[in-house]
C-alpha cells in the first residue's frame, strides 16, 4: 500500500480541522517549484520562498492567511538592464471542509495545498511593466543608449520631417507678427 506523501505546499490540518478557534502558525522556506510569472520579471524557479501562515479552524474550513518573501528578476521595462527587486505579498482564503459549498480551494486528505494559493498571490503582484528606478529615462529612440549614461553633449535631435518646415522661423518672427497691424475683414 502506497502512502501519501506530501508536497512542500500541503501543510496538515488534522489536529485541528473541525475544531472552530483551534490555530497553528508555520514558518516555511521552500524553493520555487518552476519560473512563476510571464513578461518583463518573474520569480525564477528555486528561487527560495520565505512564508508565514496561519492555519485557523472555522465552522466551514481552514482559514489560511500569511505573507510570502521572495525576490523577482528580469529587465527594465524603459532601458532593459538587469533588475532584481523583493516579492512581498499577502494572502488569505478560505479552504472549505468537503461537502461544503463549492470553493476553489477545498481541504483534501487532512491538507491544505498552498501552492495555487501563494503562486497566484505572487504572480498577481509582479509589475506589468517594471522599472530600474522611478524616473528611468530610458533609451535613446535614435542610438538605443541608456539615456541615464550619454555624455550629456548638446546635440540636437533629429527632427520630425513634417516639423522641418518651422525651424526657419525664430523668435523674432513672432514679435514681428504680433507687431504687423491688423486687417479688418468686411
Amino acid at each position: 500500500m502506497r502512502t501519501h506523501r506530501p508536497g512542500p505546499f500541503q501543510l496538515p490540518v488534522r489536529d485541528i480541522e473541525r475544531k472552530p478557534g483551534e490555530m497553528r502558525e508555520h514558518s516555511l522556506e521552500i524553493p520555487a517549484p518552476e519560473k512563476w510569472g510571464e513578461g518583463l520579471v518573474s520569480v525564477p524557479e528555486a528561487e527560495p520562498l520565505e512564508l508565514e501562515v496561519r492555519l485557523e479552524s472555522v465552522h466551514e474550513g481552514i482559514l489560511v492567511s500569511g505573507t510570502v518573501d521572495s525576490t523577482a528578476t528580469g529587465v527594465c521595462g524603459r532601458c532593459l538592464i538587469d533588475i532584481e527587486e523583493p516579492v512581498e505579498v499577502e494572502f488569505q482564503e478560505l479552504f472549505a471542509y468537503p461537502g461544503h459549498e463549492a470553493s476553489d480551494f477545498d481541504v483534501q486528505d487532512d491538507h491544505v495545498d498552498l501552492e495555487n494559493l501563494v503562486r497566484d498571490a505572487i504572480v498577481l503582484s509582479l509589475p506589468f511593466q517594471p522599472v530600474c528606478q522611478p524616473d528611468c529615462p530610458g533609451l535613446d529612440p535614435i542610438t538605443g543608449e541608456k539615456l541615464t549614461e550619454s555624455p550629456g553633449d548638446t546635440e540636437r535631435t533629429s527632427v520630425d520631417p513634417r516639423w522641418a518646415a518651422l525651424q526657419q522661423y525664430t523668435p523674432d518672427d513672432g514679435d514681428a507678427l504680433r507687431a504687423a497691424p491688423k486687417t479688418e475683414k468686411s
